[in-house]
């Protein structure tokens, strides 16, 4: 699957999750056109995206937010630089999406320690269980 499908299906997902009762609210609109702003897709790209038949929810969200977020996470640093901004935005994008800032810490500093190296669900669960 191309960069351009992974973005996308990792937005879909994002939706999915913060869509309620077939509503998604304007703080949830607004989170999500950041992050889709980030992945260099146009407003256009984005409201397409919303017209979507949503993914199902997968029965163990969290684990599936954590890998949502490690796969936004390796976009970030995708060019093997991460910018000023960069962390404050990523931990401020995990803290939405109501994940543990001592993990977020953890799993950050091993992504930049190892850009290359990719991390299994089990580490990762790992390290959200510890924090």
């Amino acid at each position: 699957m191309d960069a351009y499908e992974e973005k996308k299906k990792l937005l879909l997902e994002m939706i999915a999750f913060a869509t309620v009762d077939g509503q998604l609210s304007k703080k949830g609109y607004d989170f999500l056109f950041l992050i889709a702003n980030e992945l260099n897709f146009e407003k256009g790209g984005f409201i397409d995206l919303l017209s979507h038949e949503l993914p199902a929810l997968p029965e163990n969200m969290k684990l599936n937010r954590i890998k949502q977020f490690y796969q936004l996470l390796v976009f970030f640093q995708n060019d093997g630089v991460f910018y000023k901004q960069d962390p404050d935005l990523i931990v401020h994008i995990a803290i939405s999406m109501g994940l543990d800032t001592d993990a977020i810490k953890v799993l950050i500093k091993k992504v930049r320690n190892a850009p290359n190296t990719i991390i299994s669900d089990e580490a990762l669960w790992k390290i959200f269980q510890e924090e």
